[in-house]
């Protein structure tokens, strides 16, 4: 254990917990005990408190006891004349700044600071707040609710998204910041912002370089302090709660679950204070790594986390021909160093792909072309066929490209999707129709919004710039149908049509299989069927209706 990291991090949790105190003590005098407390969108009170101490906290008065706790964890500094096994105390201190930063949280709360204005700033969804901003503009997210908790949670268990990534402090320039986001985002990464360095943060660059934030895009701005980070450890504790069936007040199995269940990693830009120091090291008690962009002192033999506590990678000694190649190597050395299992399949696009792009907007002042809407008509079909009919991979485009469309100009489109498989069934085909939404909404500046003959596609003007074409189309969905449902498609082909002729063939035979799973799914009742399937995660979320059911 380094002295230097644990001289820092015990003393920054001192100062944090008194500041706490502070604070708590003034807003008890001006706001009264009875004052309500919580998070926004929770059942969890105020979650790491909750997770770690089993106290329901919903009164301003009941902090004091939290606090009191906070102090009894706290240890004096490393003496520099007599060595002494400090781990434990620096752990301790850890504990100490997330219970104090999760009270600081709670009483900006009380004041309306909370979630971080920030004017001009438009979230890509986010948690709504009915008295702070417009909707999701003006202010920064604050922690995440429940329903997203809820959303993102089953993905880290079922390994969709394999983690998260908490980022504190700013990146050495904007464009080192939006190549870090995209690493993460194309590795479906779920992304945590918060802190600054001299006042600015990865947020302010992010949001210079039009980079969406929000749920919709995977990547969450806290705050730009580096308390917010505290959001971070409150998701991780209510995922236990939620998905673990741990109960609050069981730390120690919490912080057992994240380590092995919760691939999580901290990421530090730019210089490190005293703060957050004792914030990572709360965040180690989880079994969180933290790496560092700066030079600092490491720690590297495992224990609480599973590899490395802490590894420095100072920015400027990465290999790499520039920095956005250093960047790229920073993301994977921080998933090396947690241990997060990555699985990606190599889209052949020329736009970043991942579904942590599912929920970017193309608004029309950034539209090259669109398909659907208001003024052409889009159209998506999947339909079985036998194994001679289909060649595998084989993308045609039937018509001509949007070469010739004026800038925010439209089209009308078609895109018919054939599979065959030895396993595939006629049943599957509207399940797998509607995976078109998502896989085309993975790509980097596309639009995608609606199914079936309502289907709406805008494509960026950067996506086009950097050569994306309607043939791609055909090769994210042959690539995607391929990897994700293997067990059931053997060959994929896709003809994309734009000639009025074929479209108006085409939708006339798609509206007709339409209709005809419409009445085959309105004649499907349960006592129709031999079998009935349950979710075990459901009855959990809704036991009165399942209980009905069962």
């Amino acid at each position: 254990m380094s002295r230097y990291i644990a001289t820092r991090a015990i003393r920054g949790a001192n100062s944090l917990v008194v500041e706490a105190e502070f604070m708590l003590q003034r807003a008890l005098l001006e706001k009264g005990p009875e004052t309500p407390v919580a998070f926004p969108n929770t059942a969890y009170f105020l979650p790491t408190i909750y997770g770690m101490t089993g106290e329901k906290i919903e009164k301003l008065g009941q902090l004091k006891g939290i606090l009191e706790h906070s102090r009894n964890l706290l240890h004096p500094v490393p003496s520099r004349k007599h060595w002494t096994p400090y781990l434990g105390e620096t752990l301790d201190s850890g504990m100490a700044t997330l219970l104090a930063a999760e009270t600081i949280e709670a009483i900006r709360f009380i004041y309306g600071l909370e979630p971080e204005p920030m004017p001009g700033f438009e979230l890509a969804g986010g948690t709504s707040y009915s008295d702070n901003g417009d909707g999701l503009v003006g202010h920064l997210n604050g922690p995440i609710d429940d329903i997203q908790l809820r959303s993102w949670g089953i993905q880290l268990v079922d390994g969709r998204m394999p983690g998260f990534a908490a980022i504190v402090g700013a990146a050495k320039s904007n464009e080192v910041a939006v190549k870090l986001v995209r690493e993460l985002q194309k590795r479906n990464i779920l992304t945590f912002l918060s802190g600054n360095v001299n006042g600015r943060s990865i947020i302010h660059q992010l949001a210079e370089e039009g980079v969406e934030l929000g749920y919709d895009t995977y990547t969450v701005p806290f705050g730009t302090d580096t308390l917010s980070a505290i959001y971070a450890l409150g998701f991780a504790t209510r995922s236990a709660l939620t998905f673990g069936g741990i109960k609050a007040g069981q730390a120690r199995d919490i912080l057992l679950y994240n380590r092995e269940r919760v691939f999580a990693f901290v990421l530090a830009l730019g210089e490190i204070d005293d703060l957050k120091y004792a914030a990572a090291a709360g965040a180690i008690n989880y079994g969180f790594p933290v790496i560092a962009d700066t030079i600092i002192p490491e720690i590297l033999p495992t224990g609480i986390t599973t590899y490395e506590h802490v590894v420095s990678m100072p920015f400027e000694e990465i290999d790499g021909k520039d920095d956005l190649e250093k960047a790229e190597r920073l993301v994977q050395k921080c998933i090396e160093i947690r241990g997060v299992k990555i699985k990606l399949a190599e889209v052949p696009v020329p736009v970043p792909y991942g579904s942590a792009f599912e929920g970017e907007v193309v608004r029309k002042a950034d539209m090259r072309v669109e398909f659907g809407g208001k003024y052409s008509r889009c159209f998506e079909y999947l339909r079985m066929r036998d194994l001679d009919e289909v060649v595998d991979g084989n993308v045609e485009v039937i018509g001509p490209s949007f070469d010739e469309i004026e800038h925010k100009g439209s089209m009308d489109m078609g895109i018919v999707v054939e599979v065959a498989g030895r396993q595939m069934q006629k049943d599957f085909e509207p399940v797998l129709e509607r995976q078109i939404h998502y896989f085309i909404n993975g790509a980097s500046g596309i639009q995608h919004i609606g199914q079936r003959d309502i289907a709406w596609i805008r494509i960026s003007n950067e996506a086009s710039e950097k050569g994306f074409n309607l043939e791609h189309f055909g090769k994210i969905l042959h690539t995607r149908f391929k990897n994700d449902f293997g067990a059931i498609v053997d060959k994929v082909q896709v003809k994309i049509y734009t000639d009025p002729d074929s479209i108006k063939k085409w939708l006339a035979i798609a509206r007709e299989a339409y209709d005809f799973r419409n009445k085959r799914l309105a004649d499907l009742t349960d006592d129709k069927v031999d079998e009935f399937y349950s979710c075990t995660l459901c009855q959990s979320f809704a036991p009165d209706f399942w209980s009905t059911r069962v």
